[in-house]
């Protein structure tokens, strides 16, 4: 077959670094307006008045958008949501976070806008607000909506449980064996909090969408992760056929997750119809801060082993800090609760998690949901226990991983990978790198297993012209992890046709097929099988017509660079359509499907694969300060199949880069319901600087689902780091510290005052 090289160059590469590759951001409507938010001070607020006649004079303003402009003739429903229709548009009596969108002038130019907001007056009646997850359970905390409106089956399977009364939006219970008498009759049990701060998604550009509704529909440009996700949930806001609103989704500049499912694009819409022209909304870095973050959580985990070392039950309770808008919080609540299990079998388990409304910035989806939260405090508890029962870490967890194939949970599918084989991987590679003889390193290891919520539902659509050339259409958004040359090179390998022949269209929900969207490490196995199903179609048309044309049997039908081989006689692709239907243009083309009943079946099961990871990590202390510096990382994933390994290499280093953000120096600081860090100077994240010698090593045993026995890969990298720093800090100093980031004040405490904290 052809396209078999691994380290070919990505398609977009010239695009991006010549300036070429447009982004939202770059484009401009014929007739474009502007539109900068005006959002509220206050946690919780009610709105008394909002006094925008100045604004309005102003030249060059087209209109204020606030609350009040939303009436049945330009919104069929004010609210939408992915769970709960509890989102509105925009605020309308009540704001119900610090940085909710309150009011929206409309300009020629965002000068004039800004201008325009400077002259804008609002009368708030400030509310008692809740900012912390575990506070907001509290019988008398302040409810942050009065009511649930269930969405079932919406976006995701099933739906939420809430508790009515309580600011819980999601209540998850599991239970397995006789988790009360196993605790009872172990050996030793450890019960801890570990808590996890709010983090940001710090894509390198910032939230933006071009709307313009006109009179055929309306038509956005969005940086969106999940194109469907918009088109379903703008045709619900404003009352169209789905077909009437169409999406494109040109170069994302980074997503991570917060650009998934709905963020800027019912109000963007809403504010095309209210001026009746196109309009751009951009956000700054400190708005798309205020827009989405990490769940931050506290999980308190209670573990159990028998005499032998062996563990043997588990008890979970996830708190998860939703802010003021459920999005998918309900969905990693449940997720972040699953994998706190770890890789490890537990024959009694217990799981429960809350995800709770407050008065702070809305919680999204972020690279491997509630996953790094999990890890975080599943692996810091491990080595505490290898410690309390006098094992080596290392050890205990080799006597404690699951199998390949082992049961983690009932209800899963059994885990395809063997951790402990990855944990090897890491650890020889870390000893091939280190200076062992340099004492003042220390060294931790953590390893995960996540079960991705994959919804295996998508589409592709392949066409193969008479000159030999194929297009791919897909809603996969390419947000910087190189989709496009993936599904290219997947085109190409199973047509056995040269990859400069491929090429991937934007995404386009008026001429792609439905794809749930992209996220969840999902895109190469789904979107992969969906070409993989095109393309075989495609091979079987050819091969029809072959055998039509010519008087052969199927099978007598090669496919081959430019055509089609028949015993001793070449017909390209023109030839072959000239003697089949007589004129030698047309082409073949095909809609590739991917349903949970596809592959037989076997794509039923939850999770679809199981994403998982080991780490190791040396890291050096200033003792006097308290600094961490993390020299040397290494990595081990078992992905079945690598398809490019320059991009699988750059998904794993950057995962862990990630990583190091949330283990050192990142958070969302809160004062009075308010960010305090919401600059670039103030959030700290990792530069090129504090990036450590790095090496990642990949198992391809080609077993995965997808193609070529590929498995999605890309977010298990992030998973260990934390928990890996922490273990090397409590080897060598007998401290634990449960709470993130590692801060060099928090250190230095727990060295020098022996204080756990």
């Amino acid at each position: 077959m052809k396209a078999q090289n691994r380290t070919e160059t990505r398609p977009d590469y010239m695009e991006k670094v010549s300036g070429e590759a447009r982004y939202v951001t770059d484009m401009v409507l014929p007739d474009m307006a502007y539109a900068r938010i005006i959002r509220s001070p206050h946690p919780h607020a009610r709105i008394l008045s909002i006094e925008c006649g100045q604004a309005k004079a102003l030249t060059g303003v087209l209109g204020v958008f606030s609350g009040q402009d939303l009436t049945p003739q330009l919104c069929a429903t004010i609210h939408w949501g992915l769970y709960f229709n509890d989102r509105p548009v925009i605020a309308t009596e009540i704001a119900r976070y610090a940085g909710e969108p309150v009011a929206v002038v409309i300009a020629e130019s965002e000068a004039i806008a800004e201008d325009a907001i400077e002259l804008i007056d609002i009368d708030y009646e400030v509310l008692p607000f809740v900012t912390e997850g575990k506070a907001a359970l509290e019988a008398d905390a302040p409810l942050v909506h009065e009511n649930f409106d269930v969405l079932n089956d919406f976006y995701f399977r099933g739906g939420p449980k809430p508790v009515e009364g309580t600011n819980i939006c999601h209540l998850y219970d599991y239970e397995q064996g006789k988790v009360d008498e196993a605790f009872e009759n172990a050996s030793r049990v450890l019960e801890d909090d570990y808590v996890f701060p709010g983090i940001y998604h710090y894509a390198m550009e910032p939230h933006a969408v071009i709307a313009n509704y006109h009179d055929q529909g309306l038509e956005l440009w969005s940086n969106g992760q999940t194109p469907t996700a918009i088109q379903r949930v703008c045709s619900e806001v404003f009352g169209l056929p789905i077909t009437k609103v169409r999406v494109h989704t040109p170069y994302v500049g980074g997503g991570f997750g917060g650009k998934a499912s709905v963020k800027l694009d019912p109000l963007a819409a809403a504010l095309s119809r209210f001026v009746k022209r196109p309009v751009k909304l951009q956000l700054s870095l400190m708005e798309s801060m205020q827009t989405c973050r990490r769940v931050d959580t506290v999980i308190t985990i209670k573990t159990a082993v028998d005499h032998n070392g062996k563990l043997t039950a588990r008890s979970i309770d996830v708190v998860a800090n939703c802010g003021a808008y459920a999005d998918t919080g309900p969905a990693i609540s449940t997720k972040a609760a699953i994998r706190a299990i770890g890789p490890y079998v537990f024959e009694n388990l217990r799981l429960r998690s809350r995800a709770v409304y407050t008065n702070t910035v809305p919680a999204a989806s972020f690279r491997s949901i509630g996953g790094p939260q999990a890890v975080w405090a599943c692996e810091s508890q491990i080595d505490d226990m290898a410690h309390a029962i006098g094992m080596d870490p290392i050890e205990f967890r080799r006597h404690n991983l699951a199998p390949r194939h082992g049961v983690i949970k009932a209800d899963l599918r059994p885990i395809d990978v063997d951790v402990g084989d990855e944990l090897k991987h890491a650890l020889a590679l870390m000893e091939s790198m280190s200076d062992s003889s340099d004492g003042a390193k220390l060294r931790g290891v953590a390893v995960a297993a996540t079960d991705p919520g994959i919804l295996p539902v998508g589409g592709a659509i392949v066409r193969l012209s008479a000159d030999g050339h194929i297009t791919v259409a897909a809603t996969t958004a390419e947000i910087g992890q190189g989709a496009r040359g993936v599904q290219r090179l997947i085109a190409a390998r199973n047509l056995n046709q040269p990859l400069e022949n491929v090429t991937v269209l934007e995404p386009d929900t008026q001429s792609a097929p439905y794809d749930w969207g992209t996220g969840a490490s999902r895109s190469t196995v789904i979107i992969g099988l969906a070409i993989e199903d095109a393309t075989r179609q495609i091979r079987e048309q050819l091969q029809e017509a072959g055998s039509l044309a010519m008087g052969v049997e199927l099978q007598d039908v090669q496919i081959v660079e430019g055509g089609v081989q028949i015993a001793k006689e070449f017909l390209s692709f023109k030839e072959l359509l000239r003697r089949f239907q007589g004129l030698t243009a047309g082409e073949f083309s095909a809609i590739g499907r991917v349903t949970p009943y596809s592959k037989n079946g076997t794509l039923k099961q939850a999770p679809l694969f199981w994403e998982t990871a080991a780490g190791v990590c040396e890291i050096s202390v200033d003792e006097d300060t308290g600094q961490i510096t993390v020299d040397n990382l290494t990595l081990c994933a078992d992905v079945g199949k690598v398809l490019n390994m320059k991009s699988a290499e750059g998904q794993d280093e950057g995962a862990a880069m990630m990583g190091l953000g949330h283990t050192l120096t990142e958070q969302y600081v809160y004062e009075d319901g308010q960010i305090i860090n919401g600059s670039a100077f103030d959030y700290k994240v990792p530069t090129i600087e504090q990036a450590p010698n790095m090496h990642t090593h990949f198992i391809e045993n080609e077993d995965g689902p997808g193609p070529f026995g590929s498995r999605g890969m890309g977010e298990g990298s992030i998973l260990p780091i934390a928990p890996a720093v922490a273990n090397a800090i409590r080897t060598k100093y007998g401290v634990r510290i449960r709470s993130l980031p590692l801060t060099p004040e928090k250190v230095w405490r727990a060295i020098h005052l022996q204080k756990e904290d």
